[in-house]
């Protein structure tokens, strides 16, 4: 489908911009330039956006691992060309499995490129003959990259089969501007299925909010004209109707906060650090932009009840 396709080239464009970001020294990441070619320096708002971004969900998956303890696993939702697992086993975090899943024509792209580098292969801390690859998928160690459609539940269950998923530990899922691509219906089904699922699991889903003001109309009609339209826009309209979407599923409780909120609770010296290394002329653009980006987090269980985005739950 043309929409499918204009889609996956989101997250080309994130993708891009993660990588103007690193190479300024916004956040270390020594394995993005391996699966990106992007040289475009970014507008310093977007630089400075994107480390908000990177930062804040950093947050919750490590409050996550704290919480869970090495025994969890993690599933990332369209998760294109992240590196986190490479980052995350960088800084010696320990957890049992890691799963990726994208659509195919992405997988295979991502596929590709672990293939022929020796850094990531090293990463997934296997020899050469543990690591199963196919055109669109790779399974080595405690990584599984698998190709499906999030809209075809039957699909995800038998990838998230064959990642070796084990529905009784706790589990973290992920989302970065996904969900808000898909139809309503078929995000309950998936939410209400994966709350069915797993006994302790927590959700961080990082989305566009109120969408509903001339600033978030402006940013739905330039991407109608990329052709992608947001089919879970309705959703997007506050943050209480992003919580009431997991609600609505099932999930015990959720929380949500903007952007400005987050970059609020990152590390003051770290912000300090990143403030110094552009000058930003359009601060009121990057605070509408924190405006209408958020982070909900959503829970199933006692486990990850505490979580919030201020210390009471360290």
């Amino acid at each position: 489908m043309a929409t499918d396709e204009a889609v996956q080239s989101t997250n080309d464009d994130a993708s891009e911009c993660k990588m103007s970001a690193v190479r300024l020294g916004y956040w270390d990441d020594k394995f993005v330039h391996i699966l990106v070619r992007g040289t475009e320096r970014k507008p310093p708002e977007i630089n400075r956006g994107y480390f908000a971004r990177t930062e804040g969900v950093g947050i919750f998956v490590k409050k996550f691992l704290k919480k869970a303890g090495e025994k969890c696993q993690i599933i990332s939702f369209g998760a294109g060309y992240d590196t986190l697992y490479w980052r995350l086993k960088e800084q010696h975090y320990a957890f049992d499995n890691f799963t990726e899943i994208d659509f195919p024509t992405v997988t295979a792209r991502k596929c590709y490129a672990i293939k022929r580098s020796k850094v990531l292969l090293d990463g997934l801390g296997v020899s050469d003959g543990e690591v199963r690859l196919s055109s669109t998928e790779l399974h080595g160690g405690n990584y599984h990259l698998v190709g499906a459609d999030l809209r075809n539940l039957g699909e995800v269950a038998t990838k998230l089969r064959e990642s070796e998923i084990n529905y009784d530990l706790p589990t973290l899922f992920l989302a970065e501007c996904v969900l808000v691509y898909i139809e309503a219906a078929s995000i309950e089904n998936l939410l209400s299925w994966l709350v069915q699922q797993f006994h302790n699991a927590l959700f961080v889903n990082y989305e566009q909010v109120n969408m509903c003001d001339r600033f978030g109309e402006i940013m739905l009609e330039n991407l109608r004209a990329r052709g992608c339209p947001l089919s879970g826009v309705d959703s997007c309209r506050s943050l209480e109707t992003q919580t009431k979407r997991f609600i609505d599923s099932n999930w015990d409780g959720a929380r949500a906060w903007t952007m400005v909120d987050i970059y609020a609770a990152i590390d003051p010296s770290e912000r300090h650090r990143i403030e110094e290394i552009e000058m930003l002329d359009e601060r009121e653009l990057l605070i509408q932009l924190f405006q209408h980006y958020c982070i909900v987090i959503a829970w199933k269980g006692e486990m990850f009840d505490s979580i919030s985005l201020t210390d009471y739950d360290d």
